[in-house]
């Protein structure tokens, strides 16, 4: 893959899922992402169990992985004076610096934007948070499965209309990795500015921002029809019976995502050995599906029951409609067409260790680069300093008084 970023240094002050997976991103492209942590506790995602899985599990802490593949550790406590000029020092040959620190927090401990200018004023900036840098909640903590999921409207809109209770985030860290890929892609605009103008810019993300983005079409559907929000489809009667689910005869089920339906309808209804759907008066034009979508439902109900999911991806493989399996995340994760593209890959670790993980989904001349494991606690803090320019008694001073890890 074309190193888009290779050259470009970032600094990352950044805890759990939103800023780090942007430096994740930064690092598949190419960056050198040197990530800061506390010498003793380091980045809390480290320890974080999540969905019943507990760190560990399998020989990985998966969450860590997922967000800091690329990177390198280092064990600097910022809290310390020594260790804050430690990381001033370190922003001073950096081209993007990046935090997921919100206002107070940035202000005690000296790394605003201020204090970072102050030894870099070519620096990119990059700032994540829960609901953006403005406003009364501008320093309001924020998590996705709040910001992101619930507060944008997501959550509603996902659950069933009978459930009691509004459905949750259905992956761990799923707002936190579509807004740490807006922030990478906001940080990669903001150095091409630099490059053509000389200006450099501050770049915020938001996980609240990230919702309303992915939600944007039900927003804005709602205001011009008047209504607080889409009504939440009735599968049998919904307008066009060639973009809802069918189960199968094994009990998977079969998406079919075909809009322009008139187009697809006969040579779909032939394919699936239905030809006489085609010529039935009440489903020939959409129209007609339309005003007849319970029964034109149910007649496909029908026939879809009379095949296992590997019987139909065959028959449906012959027809040219849209269509997909559903797929479970185990399935998804191992998917020839997603390991083709190098969208999962392989990475493989010490003591005979392997883990797929999932590249950043944009690619570049056709391909993505290589992942690479997230680095042990503080594995890099002595080479990042050498490369600085410290001599070993500076850097054994610091490790005695608790600076460095």
């Amino acid at each position: 893959m074309t190193g888009v970023m290779d050259g470009v240094k970032v600094l990352e002050v950044g805890l759990f899922g939103l800023v780090p997976s942007a430096g994740a991103v930064l690092a598949d492209w190419g960056a050198d992402v040197v990530k800061v942590e506390h010498p003793e506790t380091g980045d809390p995602m480290r320890g974080l169990a999540a969905w019943g899985i507990q760190p560990g599990t399998g020989g990985f802490n998966y969450l860590w992985e997922v967000c800091n593949r690329g990177k390198r550790s280092v064990g600097v406590d910022i809290a310390t004076p020594a260790g804050l000029e430690l990381v001033l020092g370190l922003s001073e040959d950096a081209d993007v610096f990046l935090t997921s620190f919100l206002g107070p927090a940035r202000r005690r401990l000296g790394i605003d934007v201020e204090h970072i200018r102050a030894r870099n004023p070519r620096i990119v900036y990059g700032r994540g948070s829960g609901y953006g840098p403005l406003g009364p909640e501008a320093d309001a903590p924020g998590f996705d499965g709040v910001a992101y999921w619930f507060r944008s409207g997501m959550g509603e809109a996902a659950t069933p209309a009978e459930a009691a209770h509004p459905a949750g985030q259905p992956s761990p860290a799923m707002g936190d990795l579509q807004t740490g890929m807006n922030l990478a892609g906001g940080v990669a605009a903001a150095l091409f500015h630099r490059e053509r103008t000389g200006v450099t810019t501050v770049v915020d993300a938001s996980l609240f921002a990230a919702g309303l983005w992915a939600m944007q079409g039900a927003i804005v559907g709602s205001q011009v029809a008047g209504w607080q929000q889409l009504p939440k489809i009735d599968r049998e009667g919904v307008s066009n019976p060639l973009t809802i689910t069918y189960r199968t005869s094994d009990g998977r089920h079969i998406s079919l995502m075909m809009l322009s339906s008139d187009r697809y309808w006969r040579p779909f209804c032939e394919t699936i050995g239905a030809p006489a759907l085609a010529d039935d008066p009440r489903f020939v034009m959409a129209r007609d599906r339309y005003r007849h979508s319970v029964e034109c439902v149910a007649a496909l109900e029908s026939v879809f029951a009379r095949r296992t999911l590997a019987e139909w991806v065959t028959v449906l493989s012959h027809q040219e409609g849209p269509w997909s399996i559903v797929q479970v995340a185990g399935e998804a994760g191992v998917d020839d067409q997603a390991r083709a593209n190098g969208y999962v890959q392989r990475v493989e670790y010490d003591q005979d260790r392997a883990l797929s993980l999932i590249a950043a989904p944009v690619t570049f001349d056709e391909a993505v680069a290589p992942l690479r494991p997230a680095p042990a606690h503080g594995a890099d803090t002595e080479e990042v300093l050498l490369e600085r320019g410290m001599t070993w008694d500076e850097i054994i001073a610091l490790k005695t008084e608790g600076a460095i890890l």
